[in-house]
């Protein structure tokens, strides 16, 4: 008998990769999909290629797509600068009384989500897996329970599989969880998180930068999950 299938939003960072691992001890048929979307660095889709091989997904798939175009972010507006300094040790109740950050990129999950679901479609997928956190969120309104609720809401009165009566399910099994528990979780599992990357102003080699709010965040996770970071610093 096949598995289940679903598709996994895969970035090539922490998170992602680790979905995508609970996604596989799940018993899913993991289907990653990865995006150029005109960011400051396409570099992290490499990262995600060999996060999908390493994981075994079943399939990868890169959409190209220009969220870049409109600008209004940091990740992808290089006449914006992306802000460095540790914000890693708020809370989640600490985030939400931030302003939304300018690494923000408008509308981003709402598209990730949107492609996904299509897909979801037509491969006859009911699940779809995507590693947002509300406790390590950063201030992103695309990353919290509510918002993936809506969609989800959405999903199932605009697709022709939730009118014929099946269901879509949002996956979001790291929603809870803190950066160290994602990490310990993730290699419980088996992920190798030196092929993965979260830095915001990665080079051209996939080395990341240090310094920015991802860098800081990821740094601070494996020093409380008390295990070494196998992350490439410049």
């Amino acid at each position: 008998m096949s598995k289940k299938r679903a598709v996994v939003l895969l970035s090539g960072g922490l998170d992602s990769a680790t979905t995508l691992a609970i996604a596989r001890t799940q018993g899913f048929d993991s289907y990653c999909l990865s995006f150029e979307y005109g960011q400051r660095h396409s570099a992290e889709v490499k990262f995600a290629k060999k996060v999908a091989s390493h994981l075994g997904a079943q399939e990868f798939r890169v959409a190209r797509i220009d969220i870049g175009a409109f600008g209004g972010s940091a990740l992808t507006d290089m006449d914006i600068d992306v802000p460095v300094g540790p914000r890693a040790t708020k809370t989640q109740a600490d985030a939400s009384q931030d302003e939304i950050p300018i690494t923000y990129v408008p509308a981003r999950n709402t598209i990730f989500l949107s492609y996904a679901l299509g897909w979801a479609e037509v491969l006859g997928a009911s699940d779809i897996f995507i590693g947002v956190n509300a406790v390590d969120y950063s201030g992103y309104p695309d990353c919290r329970p509510e918002f993936i609720s809506a969609f989800e809401s959405m999903a199932n009165l605009a697709t022709r599989v939730g009118i014929e009566g099946a269901r879509i399910t949002i996956r979001t099994p790291l929603i809870d969880l803190r950066k160290e528990e994602i990490i310990t979780l993730g290699m419980s599992l088996g992920v190798d998180y030196s092929i993965t990357v979260s830095c915001y102003q990665l080079d051209s080699k996939g080395i990341s930068c240090g310094v920015c709010e991802s860098c800081q965040i990821r740094k601070a996770g494996f020093d409380k999950a008390g295990t070494r970071d196998p992350t490439r610093y410049s």
